[in-house]
């Protein structure tokens, strides 16, 4: 069975390889408040739909 689940969420690394954005950019977007974040413990995990409506213009 292939695995064919959409992610919720990218770590930090995963959104950036997704997205072609740098790390100090991804970074930057946070803090901006343009993309959604949650943070687990250390680990911070971008928001799947925050990533994908920024990269299709409309965040």
């Amino acid at each position: 069975m292939p695995n064919s689940l959409t992610p919720l969420a990218y770590s930090i690394t995963e959104a950036c390889q997704v997205s072609s954005i740098g790390k100090t950019r991804l970074y930057d977007l946070i803090n901006e408040g343009r993309l959604k974040v949650t943070r687990i413990g250390r680990r911070t995990l971008v928001n799947a739909e925050s990533l994908r409506a920024l990269v299709e213009g409309n965040g």
